[in-house]
């Protein structure tokens, strides 16, 4: 009976430890997004899109391409100040775990990589998404560009909960999965995400 009790206490701990992280992490990131349109922009990139492709008569179609430019250019413009202004926080409260306990960033910061680089990463990738020089169609474009903010979204669900958590929101909210939006990214982001992951 002892062995019980003290299995659901230990349990207890840690269930309220992991709560108590999350909400931090959860309230960080919030304080520094809350200034920005990014995930709004995500979203009207996204339904473009689909209106994009969906769209039968090549006139309009590019109509739509054309003013979604707007939309690219200023998500890749607001993410780059986002980075900038994230890059500011404190190394120790910036580490993501890839260990699935509480504390464990802090506990084990070998286990961990840090959230401001991961960032950086994410914001060259959507720069160079939106960039001209890189001559993508406008359908590829948009391609690469969703597979590019799925990432950086993914990164910021793992940051707050998991990497766990964070992939199967990714394939709940975007029907994709980890593997699909890696292997959809740029090589550049890729390697250097793989680098700074590990996976």
């Amino acid at each position: 009976m002892d062995i019980l009790i003290f299995t659901l206490v230990t349990f207890a701990v840690v269930v309220f430890l992991n709560t108590q992280d999350q909400k931090r992490r959860i309230a960080l990131l919030g304080q520094h997004l809350g200034r920005y349109r990014i995930e709004a922009l995500m979203e009207e990139l996204a339904q473009g899109y689909l209106r994009a492709l969906g769209e039968n008569d090549p006139q309009r179609r590019e109509q739509i391409w054309s003013l979604l430019a707007g939309s690219e250019n200023a998500i890749a413009d607001q993410f780059t100040r986002f980075t900038s202004e994230f890059s500011r926080v404190d190394e120790t409260a910036a580490r993501v775990s890839k260990i699935a306990l509480p504390w464990a960033a802090r506990l084990f910061p070998r286990a961990a990589f840090d959230l401001r680089e991961a960032f950086r990463i994410h914001s060259r990738g959507i720069a160079d998404a939106v960039s001209p020089a890189e001559q993508r169609s406008p359908r590829d474009k948009a391609f690469t560009l969703s597979a590019e903010l799925f990432l950086m979204q993914h990164t910021c669900h793992w940051f707050c909960r998991s990497r766990t958590v964070a992939s199967a929101r990714l394939l709940k909210r975007h029907q994709v999965s980890h593997a699909q939006v890696l292997a959809a990214v740029s090589p550049a982001t890729r390697r250097a995400y793989a680098e700074m992951t590990g996976i």
